[in-house]
């Protein structure tokens, strides 16, 4: 189990890849393959997962977590990402630990809302062109579909419905992924209630 020490020698160290794997050990973010490179995407999925984690042990207080979302911050694109779809959850969700609020989520959310494609779901690449990815869309709904915020900026409907009716369809990791997903996504919308997502 990874300590808030041990989150802090590897942040320090910039080993962000394997600071990275070590916090998907046993986690349900571990079924989805991040590009992370050498710089800013490892970085921010590195930072956004240890402020996760630290806000799991109550330990979103220590000096560390200013640092890691200082980082995040930092790395935010122009377009409201950071890479592309998943990174962007992943980051959402960090900045929303403890009530977050302000203009990066607003813009991330924004960017997220412009990525679902008509059907409800997301692409794995940042281009609204690309087909739509049941295991991006089902990390995306894990990670923000408790939060009202991100709830209110995309088509939660769609993106509920499509799981709904292409649940045969998954594949082993995105049916396991929707699984945990849908423990977050069947409180009700703030527009209405969801009747049963499938």
């Amino acid at each position: 189990m990874m300590t808030v020490r041990y989150i802090e020698r590897f942040w320090q160290a910039g080993q962000y890849g394997r600071l990275f794997g070590e916090l998907l050990v046993n986690r349900p973010e571990a079924a989805i393959s991040l590009a992370l490179e050498c710089g800013g995407p490892a970085a921010s999925a590195a930072a956004a997962i240890a402020v996760i984690r630290l806000e799991e042990l109550t330990q979103s207080h220590v000096p560390l977590a200013a640092s890691l979302i200082r980082a995040i911050l930092a790395t935010q694109q122009n377009d409201g990402s950071w890479s592309d779809p998943a990174v962007t959850a992943l980051c959402l969700r960090a900045l929303l630990c403890s009530n977050g609020q302000g203009l990066a989520i607003e813009r991330g959310l924004q960017y997220l809302a412009n990525m679902q494609q008509t059907q409800g779901v997301w692409p794995r690449e940042p281009l609204r062109r690309m087909p739509a990815d049941a295991l991006v869309s089902a990390f995306i709904l894990y990670e923000l579909g408790r939060h009202e915020a991100f709830r209110l900026a995309v088509r939660w409907d769609d993106a509920l419905n499509w799981f709904a009716n292409n649940r045969a369809t998954l594949d082993a990791d995105a049916a396991r992924l929707w699984e945990r997903a849908k423990c977050h996504c069947i409180a009700p919308n703030p527009r209405r209630p969801v009747a049963h997502a499938a």
